[in-house]
C-alpha cells in the first residue's frame, strides 16, 4: 500500500483536477486499512475506501469540495447502514496539473492544517531516508505520511493472444505488479493498454530476455512452440524469481528434453513450472487467468503442485 502517484497522474491528465481520498486513521474496525484511498471526479472514481455508505458520501463531498484539504472524521455505525462499529478520519486533497508536478516520487508527507513539522513526524522521515525503508501510512500529530506507491514484483508475460491478454485483463489492477508485456509486433497487442502495462514489441523476443530483472517473473505463452523454447532456455541462462509456461504434460515433457540437450540440468529445468494456473478450472483464457492469479497470489501454493506436477 502507498500513495499511487503513477495513478493520480493519470487520472489528472484524463479528468483535470481530481479529488484524492485516503484513510488516514482509524480506531476499532474499518472496512479499508490505513492508506487505502480513491480518486474522485466529476462523473466518475477508481480505487476503494471500502464501498458502502462511507465512500458515496465520501465521494460525493469530494465532488463538491473548494478546499486544497479537508480533514474530516465519521463514525462507522447504524447511522450509516454499516456494522464496522469503528471510526475512521478521511483526508481529502484537491489536485491537478500543477500540484501533482510538485509531489516528491519517494515519500509524500504533508500537514492536514497550518501547524509546522513537529520533531515526530521529522524522525519518522529522517530514519525513513537514512535507512532507506519505508514508512507506513500513518497520520501524526496533524501530518500524513504516506510512501509512494512502487510496485514490488517485476512480472513479464510472453504473448499478446488470447491467454495473454486475459491475464493482462486479471493481473494489471493489482497494485504490486508492474507487468512488461512482449510479442513479435504492435499489432499483436490490443488498441487500449491498461495502466501499469508496459508494452514491448520484438521482432525476435527472447533476444530481449537479457535485459529482464533477474528477479523478475515470466509466464511464457506466445503462439509458437518453437519460441516458447527459445524463450525457457533464455530464461534459464539469465535467471528469475519464477517462470511459467503455458501446456500440456506432453508438451513439457518434450520440452524437458530438448532442454536438456541444450544443456540444462533436471534441477535447473523443474525451475519451471508447467502447466501454469489450476487444469482443473478449464482451458477457456480466463479460466486460465484466474488460475495463474490465484497461484501467483499464493506463491507456496505454486511450489506445491510445482512439487505435484514433478512426481
Amino acid at each position: 500500500m502507498g500513495f499511487d502517484l503513477e495513478a493520480l497522474r493519470e487520472a489528472v491528465k484524463s479528468h483535470g483536477r481530481v479529488t484524492r481520498v485516503v484513510i488516514a486513521a482509524i480506531k476499532g474496525s474499518s472496512p479499508r486499512e490505513v492508506g487505502a484511498s480513491m480518486l474522485v471526479w466529476p462523473g466518475g472514481q477508481s480505487g476503494t475506501i471500502g464501498g458502502g455508505t462511507l465512500e458515496f458520501e465520501a465521494a460525493e463531498a469530494a465532488r463538491r469540495q473548494t478546499s486544497e484539504r479537508v480533514l474530516s472524521h465519521h463514525a462507522l455505525g447504524p447511522d450509516m447502514g454499516q456494522c464496522c462499529g469503528g471510526a475512521v478520519s478521511l483526508l481529502s486533497e484537491v489536485y491537478d496539473v500543477d500540484t501533482v508536478n510538485t509531489l516528491d516520487d519517494e515519500i509524500i508527507c504533508r500537514a492536514t492544517d497550518e501547524r509546522t513539522m513537529p520533531l515526530t513526524v521529522k524522525r519518522v522521515l529522517n530514519e525513513a531516508r537514512g535507512q532507506g525503508t519505508r514508512p507506513e501510512a500513518q497520520l501524526i500529530d496533524g501530518w500524513m505520511i504516506e510512501p509512494v506507491h512502487k510496485p514490488a514484483r517485476q512480472l513479464w508475460i510472453w504473448g499478446a493472444g488470447h491467454v495473454g491478454r486475459a491475464l493482462v485483463d486479471v493481473l494489471s489492477p493489482l497494485p504490486d505488479l508492474a507487468i512488461t508485456w512482449v510479442d513479435t509486433g504492435p499489432e499483436r497487442f490490443p488498441e487500449t493498454i491498461p495502466a501499469g502495462v508496459t508494452t514491448l514489441p520484438a521482432a525476435k523476443p527472447a533476444e530481449l530476455v537479457r535485459y529482464a530483472p533477474t528477479d523478475a517473473e515470466h509466464l511464457v505463452l506466445t503462439y509458437s512452440h518453437t519460441l516458447d523454447l527459445e524463450l525457457c532456455n533464455r530464461l534459464l541462462n539469465h535467471d528469475f524469481a519464477f517462470a511459467g509456461l503455458i501446456g500440456s504434460a506432453t508438451k513439457w515433457a518434450r520440452f524437458r528434453s530438448r532442454l536438456g540437450k541444450l544443456g540444462h540440468t533436471p534441477d535447473r529445468i523443474s525451475r519451471i513450472t508447467c502447466p501454469i494456473g489450476d487444469p482443473s478450472l478449464g482451458k477457456h483464457p480466463q479460466m486460465i487467468a484466474v488460475g495463474v492469479a490465484a497461484d501467483m497470489l499464493r506463491p507456496a501454493l505454486t511450489e506445491t503442485r510445482k512439487k505435484d506436477l514433478s512426481a
